[in-house]
């Protein structure tokens, strides 16, 4: 190992040694701050320092590439603080699937964590482990962080709570049910078998209320209950049972591993309709009829570094890459998010506000307040009417609406919304994809 790469080793050796203890997300990253990967942990301290630690035998414990890439390429490591080991995992998922690092080999497909959906328009509603839930019609418990252990908390559920988890749509006025041959749940006491009129709307209704109680609180009784029994069977020597007894503990503690479905959103696991979205947009911002064209821009640097926009264009709702701009910022010096905004804004509407070019319906801009306020200053030069312009904060995920006093604030799941996400989602992968190029060549003088 040369001396160049042992001072970099031992200078982030010491800077993990101020790394904090608790639970978050490090990413790793090379001279062109290109993030390698992404992981998770209880105390992070720990966690990063296990893979410099010179004693530290990375191909037997994690892999040849990921010895190669701590030997060999990292050059940094930054971190991202979290309340818990949960939310550290779902963060850490979200991450990989937007960054897509080099170097992590799951998590990179569409796949989302599953949610616990119990239906709410149903006579009779039902229960279901789902990756793809619905948007409408039902009440969503989730993310979960494994779908092994919510499958071994399921039945332990059933055994308490009685709900059907068929797909067999019933009706309480459907005479026939009377007719009809339960499934073998309701012979092992596992379900009280709506299907067969075995229980009345009322009584079920009341079981759905008390499972959702309980999944909405921390289950002290059941678990208090579980483990009296498991004791109980310990000292008469019945040790498969106490097994059992422990298992369904567990099963029961996997259930409290879960997120919460409107603040850990993973758009993929939502479809919405974009006609729905910007028919719901239209409404929201007064149009006569949906937009059909929407661009995104947003600003990419590092330190004032490779300073660079970017713009990106949806036609109904859906990409058109043929019409996507990139911009290297030519009159901005230093960390200046406002004025590069402005820079790309008005180099790409100035030959429009001439008749050489058609405006979008909507232009939208990666950001705040602040922002939104720099893109319209734009147009000051300019001697004609903008279009509708709006603005996306990231975290708060709030609309700002030019010439607008309140901001929209639209629930998570909103379609309005979600288009929104979609393209500014967009022009951030665009915009530190060529981000990433400049300070790849400006690193290696190419």
């Amino acid at each position: 190992m040369s001396d160049k790469r042992q001072a970099v080793l031992d200078a982030l050796r010491q800077k993990i040694a101020d790394l904090p203890a608790g639970p978050g997300v490090y990413l790793f990253k090379d001279p062109a701050d290109v993030v390698l990967y992404v992981g998770k942990a209880k105390s992070l301290r720990s966690r990063v320092a296990s893979y410099f630690q010179p004693a530290a035998d990375l191909i037997a414990t994690r892999s040849p590439e990921i010895a190669h890439m701590v030997s060999q390429l990292v050059t940094d490591v930054s971190v991202l603080e979290c309340d818990s080991e949960v939310d550290a995992l779902l963060r850490e998922n979200r991450l990989i699937k937007d960054i897509q690092p080099r170097f992590n080999d799951h998590l990179k497909d569409g796949k989302s964590f599953p949610f616990l959906q119990i239906t709410t328009r149903e006579h009779f509603p039902r229960i279901s482990i789902t990756r793809q839930p619905q948007s409408r019609g039902v009440k969503l418990y989730g993310p979960f962080v494994s779908v092994k252990e919510l499958r071994a908390a399921l039945p332990l559920m059933q055994r308490v709570f009685k709900f059907r988890t068929c797909k067999l749509d019933i009706s309480a006025g459907d005479e026939s049910r009377r007719r009809f041959r339960p499934c073998i749940l309701y012979n092992i006491k596992q379900c009280t078998a709506p299907c067969a009129d075995k229980v009345t709307r009322e009584d079920y209704k009341l079981q759905i209320a008390h499972l959702r109680k309980f999944l909405e609180s921390k289950g002290t009784a059941l678990r208090r209950e579980l483990t009296r029994r498991m004791k109980s069977a310990s000292a008469e020597r019945k040790f498969e049972r106490a097994a059992e007894l422990r298992d369904e503990l567990k099963a029961l503690d996997a259930l409290h591993r879960r997120g919460l479905s409107g603040e850990d959103v993973q758009p993929e696991a939502f479809f919405v309709d974009p006609a729905e979205g910007l028919t719901r947009l239209a409404r929201l911002l007064d149009m006569p009829s949906p937009p059909r064209s929407i661009e995104g821009i947003d600003i990419a640097h590092l330190d004032g570094g490779e300073l660079c926009g970017a713009m990106v264009c949806f036609i109904d709702g859906k990409p058109f890459k043929d019409a996507y701009r990139r911009y290297k910022i030519q009159t901005v010096a230093g960390n200046d998010d406002y004025a590069s905004i402005r820079e790309v804004v008005w180099r790409r509407y100035k030959h429009a506000g001439m008749n050489a070019e058609l405006f979008p319906d909507i232009v939208l801009i990666d950001g705040g307040k602040g922002q939104l306020s720099s893109a319209c200053s734009a147009f000051d030069d300019m001697e004609f009417t903008p279009p509708v312009l709006l603005s996306l904060a990231k975290k708060e995920e709030i609309v700002f609406v030019h010439g607008r006093d309140e901001p929209l604030k639209l629930p998570r799941r909103d379609p309005a919304l979600r288009v929104l996400q979609s393209v500014r989602d967009e022009a951030h992968r665009f915009v530190q994809h060529y981000h990433h190029i400049l300070r790849r060549k400006a690193t290696l003088g190419q």
